[in-house]
């Protein structure tokens, strides 16, 4: 028994080494001579960093910054020296994950610490910068990145305005930074949203980062204001590029101000890993995937549509693991995995599942895998 394993983190819960190792110890307990491979994967998100320093020969520097409310932090970015690359990951300074819950408002938050990110890589000489976008706290259409790179965004009292969602709406006029243009940008991630719209970055993702309905229409309205003085000043039409809402706007504001180059985050992170050559010269009998909920969004560009796309590459049957499953029916049998696993115990409340899920994972992944005995 060969089995190839590539999962997400279980949010909350598990970390994606976690779920390696409950999957391999599961597996093992029915096949003890089974042979396992595991990629440490990464959507562009949190883990991007970790992905990155497995497969890359990277240090760590850490950057000192602010956090997305302005408050002084220190956050790390890795850099590849040969190459002179440089990778960030948004959350690291930008990130949901630093904020209490009642500090979450996107109407207050900025990109702007991990802009402080990016200006630390130039210093270091960086000619390529990699962004990894996911978890963000921001919906400021990426202008705290601009500010941090020599951007200034005014008011029509030619003030300049703080970046920050509240005052998308207030940006007039744009004063542009010249001098990136011998640096090569890549905004990594594996969402399709465009900037703004019922689709848009606001109207999709605003409310987890802590804004009421009222916030989500101005903060949308926001995000089509500065993309129409972009329009207007800079000749750029970027806003339904797929993928300009991802981190509240941050990528579209990498593709305007820094001219980023966009990338799947899932299919960046695989060819790092060197899978597509592993596979390439071995069979497996099975890939295994997850991630801590499997519902109708699990596709919409994450970790599990690219591990299912490359299960269809290589014609090899796909398995899913998860905490919580939350497809219908029809979604459950229409779903493009041959076999889907949920962990959780129905008869348990969720704390009880979340602080037993390395052993819930073991056990089912061994109840799965006794069939083939």
């Amino acid at each position: 028994m060969k089995i190839l394993v590539i999962p997400d983190k279980f949010k909350g819960s598990l970390t994606a080494k976690e779920v390696i190792s409950g999957i391999s110890k599961g597996v093992k307990a029915v096949f003890p001579e089974a042979e396992i491979a595991h990629v440490l994967a990464s959507d562009g998100g949190d883990g991007f960093l970790d992905a990155i320093s497995r497969y890359v020969a990277v240090r760590s520097v850490p950057v000192d910054t602010v956090d997305p409310l302005g408050r002084p932090i220190v956050a790390p970015i890795l850099f590849d020296d040969d190459k002179k690359a440089a990778y960030i990951e948004l959350a690291k300074a930008s990130g949901l994950v630093l904020l209490e819950d009642g500090e979450r408002n996107p109407m207050k938050t900025s990109t702007y610490g991990s802009g402080l990110q990016f200006k630390k890589a130039i210093v270091l000489g960086a000619k390529a910068i990699y962004v990894g976008l996911g978890g963000s706290a921001t919906n400021d259409g990426g202008m705290g990145i601009a500010k941090a790179l020599g951007y200034q965004f005014l008011d029509n009292s030619g003030r300049e305005l703080e970046t920050i969602g509240e005052n998308l709406s207030r940006v007039q006029l744009i004063e542009t930074n010249e001098g990136l243009e011998s640096i090569s940008f890549y905004a990594i991630n594996d969402v399709n949203n465009p900037l703004f719209g019922i689709d848009g970055a606001a109207r999709v993702y605003a409310e987890q980062k802590g804004a009421s309905e009222e916030q989500i229409s101005y903060l949308d309205e926001g995000l089509q204001h500065l993309d129409r003085v972009v329009q207007q000043q800079l000749q750029q039409q970027n806003a339904f590029i797929p993928g300009a809402g991802a981190a509240g706007g941050t990528a579209y504001g990498l593709k305007t101000f820094c001219a980023a180059e966009f990338m799947s985050g899932v299919e960046f992170v695989l060819q790092l890993s060197g899978v597509y050559a592993l596979l390439e010269h071995e069979r497996f009998d099975f890939i295994i995937t997850g991630e801590g909920r499997i519902d109708n969004q699990t596709l919409q560009g994450k970790l599990i549509s690219g591990v299912v796309a490359l299960g269809k590459r290589f014609t090899i049957p796909v398995i899913g693991v998860c905490g919580k499953l939350e497809l219908s029916a029809k979604e459950e049998k229409e779903f493009p995995v041959d076999t889907i696993l949920e962990i959780s115990r129905k008869d348990k409340p969720l704390t009880f599942n979340m602080e037993h899920a390395g052993v819930l994972l073991e056990e089912a992944v061994t109840h799965f895998f006794k069939q083939y005995q």
